[in-house]
């Protein structure tokens, strides 16, 4: 059996799409389908149904999505120690959409070239709840993710390494107006409140009785930094290590009242095969991320 076409299967589980497990693995999503088709064939039976607009496993996909997942990981270690990697394996690290660029270099820098060199890590991005719930189930080792509003699983370790407070973000232009002021009179970019940092952003709105003047609502960090820096409003984020206030024409103000914290942690399987190369790659991320935030 082509572990590839299993993958596929996988992915399209996973994101509940066709098209979506294409962009994952640079193919067009009629060539997944194939393999989808030919994965069927091999096993007999329908894997996979449309349901409403989504992509969804049948009871057989169900009964081995599983498996394959344990599967794919077994090809990938096997791999890793045939090319000479360590002898745990492939480290398994996911991260949130917006560290990729920023967070994930940082902290694989020193980790990668100098503690260990050998190491194979297989990098997953997506959402932070997403990311818990797979480190839950044993599809991760660990995970850079935004803190959940919701209680950890009594298998997972859970370590902050960053506190981030809200702040406004405003063009240079409007250098000595106060947060309220900008959020009231500007037109306002806000954090996706599907989105845990938006949820943060919507309570300190509602608490302040504030009602801007919505222009757009995105869930993307430095998309927002981006539109903010082109002239086309304010928006309140994370004071984040991911923006790097000396090359963007941005001022930050702080917020008047009681600020909320953004904290970024690490969580990892505190029963997996690699725990203590998640426990390194904790302590990597607290002496990087959790000094004081520097402009």
């Amino acid at each position: 059996m082509n572990t590839e076409y299993l993958e596929s299967f996988v992915l399209v589980v996973q994101y509940s799409s066709i098209a979506e497990a294409g962009r994952r693995l640079n193919m067009t999503p009629g060539a997944v389908a194939a393999r989808i088709r030919i994965l069927e064939a091999e096993l007999g039976t329908s894997l996979i149904q449309r349901s409403g607009q989504a992509i969804k496993p049948t009871e057989a996909g169900l009964r081995i999505y599983d498996r394959a997942q344990a599967l794919l990981q077994d090809a990938r270690d096997l791999q890793a120690l045939a090319g000479g990697g360590a002898s745990s394996g492939e480290l398994r690290l996911g991260v949130f959409y917006s560290a990729l660029t920023t967070h994930l270099p940082v902290l694989l820098e020193d980790f990668c070239t100098r503690i260990h060199p050998e190491q194979p890590i297989l990098i997953e991005y997506g959402p932070s709840a997403e990311l818990c719930g797979r480190v839950h189930n044993g599809q991760l080792d660990i995970a850079l993710v935004i803190e959940p509003p919701f209680a950890l699983h009594k298998n997972c370790g859970w370590q902050v390494v960053q506190n981030e407070p809200l702040i406004v973000i405003a063009p240079r232009s409007m250098a000595g107006r106060d947060a309220h002021d900008l959020i009231k009179n500007e037109p306002f970019i806000r954090y996706h409140r599907n989105a845990f940092s938006g949820q943060l952003v919507d309570r300190y709105l509602k608490d302040s009785n504030l009602f801007p003047r919505q222009r757009l609502e995105i869930d993307s960090l430095l998309t927002i930094v981006s539109l903010v820096e082109r002239g086309m409003g304010v928006a309140i984020v994370p004071d984040s290590f991911s923006i790097d206030y000396r090359e963007h024409q941005l001022i930050k103000v702080p917020l008047p009242l009681r600020t909320p914290i953004r904290r970024i942690g690490m969580i990892w399987d505190m029963h997996g095969p690699r725990l203590s190369l998640a426990q390194l790659l904790v302590e990597q991320a607290v002496q990087i991320f959790a000094a004081p935030h520097q402009e």
